[in-house]
């Protein structure tokens, strides 16, 4: 089995309260973070080959603790790239990094979720394959195979597609059927021991600096969702035409 390198992300909580100061998310106020919930599935994908298995993330210092976390339940090795504020990152300039990172792993093949539960962006995987030179398959739901030739299967325009790919290649999540494995206590306390590398893009060779990789978005801000109206609530047959009224003329749905 070839040597996988797995790209994971540390986001919010899906439960986290989410404050919003200046037109950005204060991640101060947030209490709980995790990691990306489809990149769960690509580590368990890469533990179900098996292999020598690299846990990669790009972030500050508390993003360590999910490389805990992914070596607790069998990741070999583990490589922080220390970058304290992620949103001050494009995702070319992120998957620059991370490209960067992969090539000193040496592995020949990338597994990642298909999108991160903050962006949403989904750009990673087929980003990094770029960079790589490498073929990509993205939002993979089942995976067979070994590192000569992996069968994967995704949605299509038709219904669900089976695809070969061979090393080197990217492959990134969607949620599989795979039960995801949660440490034990003998993983656990292996892991405390784990040493996790800690670098810099700038021992990657790569610079952060925005004018060298021409972004192609600048951040303008985050706005809170209007709150909706309240509802309202009719009883009885001699409200039918009411509501049909309504229906049709407030909620233009009929």
């Amino acid at each position: 089995m070839a040597d996988i390198a797995v790209l994971l992300k540390q986001v919010p909580d899906t439960n986290a309260k989410i404050v919003l100061n200046d037109g950005r998310v204060d991640e101060s106020v947030i209490k709980k973070w995790s990691m990306s919930p489809y990149d769960e599935y690509a580590l368990e994908a890469a533990l179900s080959l098996g292999g020598s298995i690299t846990a990669i993330t790009c972030g500050p210092d508390r993003s360590k603790k999910m490389l805990t976390d992914a070596a607790a339940v069998g990741a070999s090795e583990l490589l922080h790239i220390s970058v304290d504020d992620l949103s001050t990152l494009d995702s070319i300039r992120l998957s620059n990094i991370l490209a960067a990172a992969v090539k000193k792993t040496g592995a020949s093949v990338v597994f990642c979720g298909k999108q991160a539960a903050d962006t949403n962006a989904g750009s990673t995987g087929p980003n990094v394959a770029n960079l790589l030179g490498s073929s990509c398959v993205t939002m993979v739901s089942e995976l067979s195979g070994d590192s000569s030739e992996f069968v994967a299967l995704r949605p299509s325009p038709d219904g669900m597609e089976k695809v070969s790919i061979s090393s080197p290649c990217v492959i990134s999540f969607d949620k599989t059927s795979n039960e995801l494995r949660r440490p034990n206590v003998k993983g656990i306390m292996m892991a405390k021991k784990k040493a996790i590398e800690s670098i810099s893009p700038d021992d990657l060779g790569v610079s952060t600096a925005m004018e060298l990789h021409m972004a192609t978005h600048h951040f303008c801000g985050l706005n809170a969702p209007e709150e909706k109206s309240a509802g309202q609530m009719f009883e009885g047959a001699e409200c039918v035409s009411d509501v049909v009224s309504k229906l049709r003329s407030e909620a233009k749905v009929i």
